[in-house]
């Protein structure tokens, strides 16, 4: 369905009547957003909101996907809760609005902070760096931006986890571990793969004078996890050995 539309939204809704929704749906472009804001706010604020909405008519828990990017990098440790967001480019401001939009529209929503996701499919450097590298081809790894890595494995079962929860609230998900730097990550891929290290050029983030603003550090806790029964997740090591693995 596309959830820019509120009738095709409710229609699915009215159709499936689901216990719960699980929103995995954004524009994550986030260099493209300084350039298509309309294009961003449509599926991050508008079709969160129009999704809220059907599955309050519908008494359906709502479980959204949010970033790590809804704060500004300046903190040097973990970004948790109780830390105000302060969204710095386009794309970041649409998905703080989305949080916002969804928990307004629905007192069943629950956010999902979570932020660096890799994973089967995926796109992101992250994600392909390992395919590159195999291939022998060179890679530019960043060397001064910080965050904590997430293996979209991981993710999937924690978000199915807090819709059987049902407790309304923003929770921080990532692999657990101290978070790394992209070139950190990428070490760690040449090691645990078993490629040469010199395919690897380490950069500056200013280097790659990129439109967006970024997080310096947009490394996240949450708060409350444990006290709630959940399962500390993975070390980000332990998530990256399982998806190199595959």
């Amino acid at each position: 369905m596309d959830i820019s539309d509120m009738r095709s939204v409710r229609s699915a809704v009215t159709d499936i009547h689901p216990d719960a929704i699980i929103n995995c749906a954004a524009y994550t472009n986030v260099d493209g957003a300084e350039a298509e804001p309309q294009a961003a706010y449509t599926a991050n604020v508008l079709g969160v909101e129009n999704l809220a909405l059907a599955a309050c008519e519908a008494d359906s828990r709502l479980v959204t996907i949010s970033t790590d990017y809804v704060f500004d990098g300046a903190k040097s440790g973990f970004y948790t809760q109780r830390d105000t967001p302060k969204p710095q480019g386009v794309y970041a401001v649409t998905k703080r609005q989305g949080e916002i939009a969804a928990m307004q529209a629905n007192g069943r929503t629950i956010v999902v902070r979570t932020g660096w996701i890799y994973g089967d499919g995926g796109t992101n450097f992250l994600s392909v760096m390992n395919k590159l590298m195999a291939e022998g081809k060179n890679i530019k790894a960043i060397k001064d931006s910080f965050g904590t890595p997430t293996f979209a494995g991981d993710l999937a079962k924690r978000l199915r986890d807090l819709a059987e929860l049902d407790m309304p609230a923003i929770f921080h998900v990532t692999n657990s571990g101290p978070g790394t730097s992209f070139l950190g990550f990428a070490e760690k891929v040449c090691e645990i793969g078993g490629y040469e290290r010199a395919l690897i050029e380490a950069v500056s983030k200013d280097d790659l004078k990129r439109p967006a603003p970024r997080p310096v550090s947009s490394k996240i806790e949450c708060l409350f996890s444990e006290k709630f029964g959940l399962k500390p997740m993975p070390d980000w090591e332990d998530g990256l050995k399982r998806f190199l693995g595959k």
